[in-house]
């Protein structure tokens, strides 16, 4: 008996030790140091690295490695519905919910493909972009039991927009824009030429909580900015938001991940119960005088036990606090007209009350191209 406690101990102190990421010198600059930190990452962290930096890239006006960085990121959430290793892996007790390829929250996927529709436009295909923009609201839904229902505005909004310019249906999805958002959307103007998107404050972050850390729970984002003023072409844009990122992470409602945790919770407190009680049982036992011990029994409830306390042991309820954490709080969107060439502009991101924020305004060139390309601009707070 002593052997096999021995032997247990052994193992849980082996189940215990986590891999370590190997070491990297810091410079600063969050591209340089994301992409050294993506070249040493663990295989199931690289779609959450190559999401971080392909919005970074994004935002510095790096199209080509945006594209790539997204559409890894993109692969791997499709590659985890699939009969792979990893699939199975996600739906087993035993491997911390951190060890398995990161696919994210459902918010952080249809950031994934808005992301990703941006530079479909871009790039002159707004049928791609439109199929982004449906993806991401499937997304953002249970499709197999219509319990939740998507409720994003500008993915809706811009599948409209994208449809309109296509000469196709875009009622349905305007409609459906409209009643998910309170205030008044942009006008549909299916002849503009400059898409202006914009991104304000810092979004939501993950931690955990609960008896065994199982519960996923999110910090708040924050903003000092509620709108963007856009000055260009001796007009004046004032560009409200759309989208509340915190509000996307956080009401989507009872997720199967969820219920995957607390199963996992229950299950690690059962036999932890389990295994205390038949320890204690096989204890008792044995103590007893020979002639009333049974042998067999003290055995039996020995193995029950150990094993018990061996499952209880394996199992890892701990959530998943991988986040993608360079997203905005909001997202805001307007569209306009403008013949080709170089404008003079400038943005002032202004708080709530009106007061420009700090670091307001910045001024730039805003060069439109011809047709029949679109224009696409980030108007982002958080690039300097």
């Amino acid at each position: 008996m002593r052997v096999a406690i021995f032997s247990l101990g052994l193992w849980l102190a082996g189940c215990a030790t986590a891999p370590t990421e190997p070491a990297y010198v810091p410079t600063g600059d969050p591209v340089a140091d994301g992409n050294a930190r993506l070249a040493v990452a663990p295989v199931q962290d690289r779609p959450l690295w190559a999401c971080r930096l392909g919005l970074e890239a994004l935002r510095r006006g790096d199209w080509t490695d945006a594209r790539a960085k997204l559409d890894e990121a993109i692969l791997a959430q499709g590659g985890i519905m699939g009969p792979r290793a990893d699939a199975e892996r996600a739906r087993s007790k035993f491997h911390r919910e951190r060890e398995k390829l990161f696919v994210g929250e459902p918010y952080e996927r249809v950031m994934a493909y808005f992301y990703r529709a941006i530079l479909y436009w871009m790039d002159g295909e707004p049928d791609n972009a439109r199929a982004c923009y449906r993806t991401a609201q499937l997304l953002d839904s249970d499709a197999a039991t219509a319990a939740y229902k998507s409720d994003w505005v500008l993915p809706d909004y811009l599948d409209a927009l994208a449809s309109a310019r296509m000469s196709a249906d875009w009622a349905d999805a305007l409609l459906r824009a409209q009643q998910n958002f309170r205030g008044t959307l942009p006008p549909m103007d299916p002849e503009s030429n400059v898409l202006v998107f914009v991104e304000l404050g810092r979004g939501p972050v993950k931690y955990a909580g609960g008896e065994y850390g199982e519960r996923l729970y999110f910090q708040p984002g924050t903003s000092l900015a509620r709108t963007a003023v856009l000055q260009v072409a001796g007009r004046t844009l004032r560009i409200g938001t759309q989208d509340d990122i915190t509000f996307q992470a956080t009401t989507r409602g009872g997720r199967a991940m969820d219920l995957i945790l607390e199963d996992k919770a229950d299950f690690k407190e059962t036999t932890d119960a389990v295994g205390d009680l038949s320890l204690v049982g096989a204890a008792i036992s044995a103590s007893q005088p020979r002639r009333h011990r049974n042998d067999e029994l003290t055995l039996g409830l020995a193995a029950v036990g150990l094993l018990s306390k061996i499952a209880s042991a394996a199992t890892t309820p701990e959530a998943d606090t991988r986040c993608w954490n360079n997203l905005p709080q909001w997202l805001g969107f307007v569209a306009l007209r403008l013949p080709p060439g170089d404008y003079p502009a400038s943005v002032e991101f202004r708080s709530a009350d009106g007061q420009a924020v700090p670091g307001s305004p910045r001024q730039f060139t805003l060069q439109v191209k011809p047709a029949p390309g679109d224009t696409v601009l980030i108007l982002s707070e958080l690039t300097p």
